[in-house]
């Protein structure tokens, strides 16, 4: 899926260095100075992110542009693997910073000069990754900033992820299918990640990007959330939001958040509940090539209720039935609590990380045939079994006899008349 942007204006090509990331809030509606100055008159005012960055930077590996062209031997497209609206990636060893020990496996992002992301989102990259640091949250390991004649170089270097993302394991069938344990793992994962940033440091982070895509799976599908250069600052004291230009992905991002523009922790709130009925289903947020009644993923699954006997329709067949059908129904009331209308009805990350917990813990080792959603077969046929089942044996009998009177239709004369004494005879 494509990301939406709507920019007010470009970077300049001037030399940039990492003390001058503090720059990158200036052309936002509303700037770290102005946070800093509307909140100054507490003594305990949180420090702004470019703040933080300039106490942490040193944690930041400085690459050249030689050393990541070497690596990646001139990126060689052989060396690729992806290419999204930042620009392409490539999976290439590095030497420690020491030169000692073995070398490093990492993912080295260069930024694509024609591509949806510019040198603002670079730098959002590098100053939030540069601060942050949570098991959940992929780690930036270094970057490379050089201007010169043929232009701008931004690149910036990760731990390698083996496993790809959670949309190639969901939606790709070249990967086999996640178990639903596994599932619930991942989810858990990923919400500890979005709680972390809501409440568990200093200055609130909006993610603003939450999707299937940016969940990155590590050697034992861990999840780690990746790709920061949306993310945002929340709002100060006082203040219930941050006004920006709308920004995210189609499909994810909250409708209050795109009606107003008013961007709250509560907007990846929403995104999440997007993502736990991706989990569910197995189906994007958005899929074109299914019946117009079935394209957005939230309208589909709304004409099938939680508590409803024919909810199990909705869930992921390549799971195929090896699931909770009680861990589910509970895992969709999460999912629409997250995606209420009102953005304050929609819980908190820390809260919807307790229920996780609460559904793994519940319903752990319970995935028994008994279990699940064995409901949904009750098709035509079923149904029409229990109908006949329902009738007499009087009038069940009277069924069969005119069944056998018209076949005895086709026999003539005195066979005729001998074949239908005899089929009496068995019926009585």
């Amino acid at each position: 899926m494509k990301c939406f942007y709507y920019f007010k204006g470009k970077y300049s090509r001037e030399q940039r260095s990492a003390p001058i990331l503090v720059e990158k809030s200036k052309s936002d509606n509303i700037s770290a100075t102005e946070r800093v100055t509307k909140s100054s008159c507490s003594t305990n005012s949180p420090r702004s992110f470019p703040e933080l960055y300039e106490e942490r930077a040193q944690n930041l590996r400085v690459f050249t542009y030689t050393e990541l062209k070497q690596a990646t031997n001139d990126f060689n497209r052989l060396l690729k693997i992806g290419e999204g609206g930042f620009g392409s990636v490539y999976k290439v060893t590095i030497k420690p910073v020491d030169g000692k020990g073995d070398p490093i496996v990492v993912a080295i992002k260069k930024l694509n000069k024609d591509g949806y992301q510019g040198h603002k989102q670079w730098v959002a990259e590098v100053q939030f990754l540069g601060v942050l640091e949570h098991p959940n949250l992929v780690k930036l390991i270094g970057y490379c900033a050089v201007d010169g004649e043929r232009g701008i170089q931004r690149l910036l270097v990760y731990e390698f992820m083996p496993n790809k993302s959670l949309e190639d394991h969901l939606f790709n069938r070249a990967y086999p299918s996640l178990s639903w344990q596994t599932r619930l793992q991942i989810v858990l994962g990923a919400a500890e990640g979005l709680a972390y940033l809501h409440e568990g440091i200093e200055t609130q982070v909006i993610y603003r990007d939450f999707k299937s895509s940016n969940v990155l799976l590590d050697e034992n599908l861990k999840s780690k959330l990746s790709d920061f250069g949306l993310a945002r600052e929340g709002p100060t004291a006082g203040n219930t939001h941050v006004s920006t230009a709308v920004v995210g992905t189609y499909g994810y991002a909250a409708p209050d958040y795109i009606e107003t523009g008013h961007l709250t922790s509560k907007s990846d709130v929403w995104s999440f509940g997007i993502v736990l009925y991706e989990l569910l289903t197995g189906r994007r947020s958005l899929e074109r090539d299914k019946p117009r009644s079935e394209q957005k993923l939230l309208e589909w699954v709304r004409h099938y209720l939680v508590d409803g006997r024919k909810f199990g329709i909705i869930i992921d067949p390549r799971l195929e039935n090896q699931y909770s059908l009680k861990a589910a129904r509970k895992l969709a009331k999460l999912a629409d609590s997250c995606l209420s209308k009102n953005a304050k009805d929609r819980p908190k990350m820390s809260q919807v990380v307790e229920s996780l917990k609460q559904i793994i813990n519940e319903f752990s080792g319970k995935d028994s045939p008994g279990d699940k959603n064995f409901e949904v077969v009750e098709d035509d046929a079923v149904e029409q079994e229990k109908h006949t089942k329902s009738l007499g044996a009087s009038e069940s009998a009277k069924r069969r006899m005119a069944h056998l009177a018209k076949l005895g239709e086709h026999v003539g004369g005195v066979s005729r008349r001998r074949f239908m004494i005899l089929q009496r005879s068995k019926v009585t």
